[in-house]
């Protein structure tokens, strides 16, 4: 009768050890990979940190002043670094800045390029003038030197002007806004802004740009202003050198040359 006991004995001390095993196996597994993870952070803490900050495509800004906007400096981690909080803030301090990305390269490098809005035109507000991109955004105050090189706006009453943001007029007229944005677009796109004279918005219905002191634009209502451009580019083409009047496109469809 002692026998079976004994064998029954012997059976649970043998499980004891591998169920031991069992639980081992269970918990190391987690362990390991916690270490693991425990030791890459370390690695990338350590031996990631930026030692070369370099920057593209600026012209107005300096170096150390788009450095300083987006907030990175030598020794930060490159891996816990974030970019997309970088650039939100290159924006904000930065009206000119138009599109910047900032890149990793490995080991220790950040790369931050930059696209910069140029001032295309000007409106008054009172007795100061205020410079636009071509999208319209407000880009600061003009100085005198530069008022002969950029277009002037007229015949649309500016509101609150924010650096950096795109201009308001008075009466918050989104459409006469997006209409002007998108004649500037035009006129820089085309490589027409040196030889415009004016951009008169006193009809928003129907827009007229000066151009060479020669031909006057007339843009209509605001619809397909690129085809409208495009008409304009060629039917000057045709002119000849001595031609001057009105270049009529409010139809939308064809180009009236009008003489003077």
């Amino acid at each position: 009768m002692a026998e079976p006991e004994k064998r029954e004995r012997t059976g649970a001390a043998r499980q004891k050890p591998q169920q031991s095993t069992l639980r081992w196996r269970n918990f190391s597994g987690p362990l390991v990979f916690f270490v693991v993870i425990v030791a890459v952070i370390f690695v990338m803490s350590v031996f990631f940190r930026i030692e070369d900050i370099q920057v593209e495509g600026n012209v107005h800004y300096t170096d150390q002043e788009i450095i300083r906007a987006i907030d990175i400096e030598e020794g930060d981690n490159l891996f816990f670094f974030d970019r997309f909080a970088a650039i939100g803030r290159a924006f904000s301090k930065l009206p000119y800045i138009e599109t910047v990305t900032v890149e990793r390269s490995l080991p220790n490098k950040v790369v931050i390029t930059v696209e910069e809005s140029t001032a295309l035109a000007y409106l008054e507000l009172g007795d100061e003038q205020w410079t636009l991109d071509h999208g319209c955004k407000v880009l600061g105050k003009a100085i005198d030197s530069e008022l002969q090189f950029l277009i002037p706006v007229v015949g649309i009453h500016p509101g609150t002007l924010l650096i950096g943001e795109q201009m308001q007029t008075e009466d918050q007229d989104l459409e006469t806004v997006e209409y002007l944005a998108e004649v500037l677009y035009q006129i820089q796109a085309r490589g027409l802004d040196s030889k415009i004279n004016r951009v008169d918005f006193s009809d928003p219905d129907s827009p007229q740009v000066v151009y060479d002191g020669k031909y006057t634009f007339v843009l209509g209502r605001h619809t397909n202003t690129e085809y409208k451009f495009g008409m304009l580019v060629t039917a000057m083409g045709l002119l000849k050198e001595g031609d001057v009047g009105l270049l009529d496109v409010s139809d939308g469809a064809t180009v009236h040359f009008i003489p003077n």
